[in-house]
């Protein structure tokens, strides 16, 4: 079957591998439709020196697929099943995942397409307990984003920032493929939505989906911007993934006791704050990262609603480096899919 495969750094070749074998008792073998990119997958191209992984390894971290064929035990899952499965070889068994918190795993076995082997081949075989089922109305395509962008949005802005109807949220970089869906969510609830973005074109397109206030981090300081559009009251939320370049401004847009919650460090993973500023103002901070199962059930469900995701580019499997140097370039609004 064909796969992806990671030979080295930026070293990405499309290659025919062995088959998974068909699956044990509690397993299905799932038939990948789609792939969406991330920037975990951008980081793995580029090679990092913290991932323990052998080589060559299967890329993808998220997907969708349909189930071609299931083990002994598994029910609920028919062949022909339309699914996302999940992100991560967690172990099913520890406090964490008995609890359905997922992303706390203590046994994590890895994180698909970066540890270990991912989703860009044809044919993957995992843990029927692994795969959510995608509702009716929602295209492949659509569903290969709700095992990362939309989970982890889900998860970031309702199970950690605990965001309310009616709510003020600052969205950083608005048109990225968790930046449009937190503002599509965001505003499905009656939010009042700021974002930031790189150019005037990705304004519009930001403030098309919703965006209340739009503001150029290139020719506008967004925290000046905020304050002032805020009277210098802030926001309830702020919506943090770019890391170094954008923290301390992005405390100064939280009203007191604002909450920040933060899944990404984009350009740069330190920095310094004021621990003055944190507790005076009485701050919450919060890590987020990937989601839960049950936030990649709830995610399609939003779709299913409505809630679409936004799709830069499809690219054939062949053309997967080129997806990742879009996504690398910062040049997409929206998601970046590679169809199978």
């Amino acid at each position: 079957m064909r796969a992806l495969q990671l030979f080295g750094d930026r070293d990405l070749r499309l290659t025919e591998v062995e088959p998974p074998p068909p699956p044990g008792p509690g397993e299905v073998r799932l038939r990948i439709r789609a792939v969406g990119l991330n920037f975990i997958d951008v980081w793995g191209f580029r090679g990092m020196a913290f991932a323990k992984r052998k080589m060559p390894l299967i890329v993808g971290a998220e997907a969708s697929g349909e189930v071609e064929s299931v083990g002994e035990g598994v029910t609920g899952l028919a062949v022909g099943t339309r699914v996302v499965p999940y992100g991560a070889l967690t172990c099913g068994k520890c406090r964490a995942c008995r609890e359905g918190r997922d992303n706390l795993c203590e046994e994590v076995g890895g994180v698909m397409g970066f540890h270990i082997d991912g989703f860009a081949r044809e044919l993957v075989t995992l843990p029927a307990r692994l795969v959510v089922p995608v509702p009716d109305g929602v295209e492949d395509a659509e569903a290969a984003c709700a095992g990362i962008a939309f989970g982890t949005v889900q998860h970031m802005l309702f199970d950690n920032a605990k965001l309310e109807p009616g709510e003020s949220v600052l969205v950083h970089a608005g048109g990225s493929g968790i930046g449009t869906a937190a503002i599509r969510m965001a505003k499905a609830i009656g939010c009042t939505v700021y974002t930031t973005v790189g150019d005037d074109e990705k304004g519009a397109k930001a403030a098309e989906l919703g965006a209340d206030h739009v503001v150029n981090y290139r020719t506008e300081r967004f925290e000046g911007e905020v304050r002032r559009l805020t009277k210098r009251k802030g926001v309830d939320v702020v919506f943090e993934h770019v890391g170094a370049d954008t923290w301390n401004g992005s405390l100064l847009c939280l009203k007191r006791g604002g909450r920040l919650v933060t899944c990404g460090s984009t350009s740069g993973p330190t920095t310094t704050m004021n621990l003055m500023q944190l507790f005076q103002q009485q701050y919450r901070i919060t890590g987020s990262f990937g989601c839960t199962l049950a936030n990649i059930a709830q995610s399609l469900d939003k779709m299913a609603q409505g809630i679409r995701p936004v799709v830069d580019t499809v690219y054939p499997m062949a053309d997967f480096t080129e997806g990742l140097e879009r996504l690398e370039s910062r040049k997409v609004f929206g998601k970046i899919l590679v169809a199978l």
